[in-house]
């Protein structure tokens, strides 16, 4: 385009899109505790690599973001990380022991090797995103508003991590401000 030409909306959707391929890899591990919708869900995701799976609550969201977190702490021999609002994260320790994925609470951004991490979105600051194969956003209608603080971090955050997954069930606007 020329200096000052207008971009149709068109055009810069096209430009931001990432469609062109999956980024992933097959699954390795599905236990047969997912129902074949969540089977589903998972092998795409991990085929994509970065993807959302954006389902209804009471849907099993966290069981496809422990068996996806465990796949990839699998395929990369690094840890993964679940990011969780505060209250959520000592949940996902009891759903690990519950859908056997050992995972481990990130207190004070203290992270576990060979395991799956689990830490809210306020302590992100703490890591480093080389030390992490994946990570997860729980609840990650928490970042959908543009001009958080929050969303700026977790973007610059996951930005070179290889694989990434944001899960909710609240993916589209409900106010104003987030229009």
């Amino acid at each position: 385009l020329a200096t000052g030409e207008a971009l149709s909306f068109e055009v810069f959707i096209s430009r931001k899109s990432q469609l062109d391929g999956d980024h992933g890899f097959e699954p390795e591990w599905v236990p047969d505790y997912l129902f074949d919708f969540q089977r589903f869900l998972l092998g795409w995701s991990l085929r994509k690599g970065r993807s959302a799976v954006l389902a209804n609550c009471g849907l099993g969201k966290s069981p496809i973001e422990l068996v996806w977190a465990q796949n990839v702490l699998r395929r990369t021999n690094k840890p993964v990380l679940i990011l969780t609002p505060l209250m959520v994260a000592p949940q996902f320790v009891t759903e690990g022991e519950k859908f056997q994925v050992e995972v481990h609470r990130a207190k004070d951004g203290v992270s576990k090797r060979g395991v799956v991490n689990v830490l809210n979105y306020e302590q992100l600051h703490k890591l480093n995103p080389d030390d992490f194969g994946g990570v997860v956003c729980d609840e990650s209608s928490v970042i959908k508003h543009g001009e958080s603080v929050t969303r700026a971090a977790v973007t610059e955050f996951m930005r070179t991590v290889p694989y990434r997954l944001l899960c909710t069930a609240t993916a589209a606007p409900n106010d104003l401000p987030e229009l």
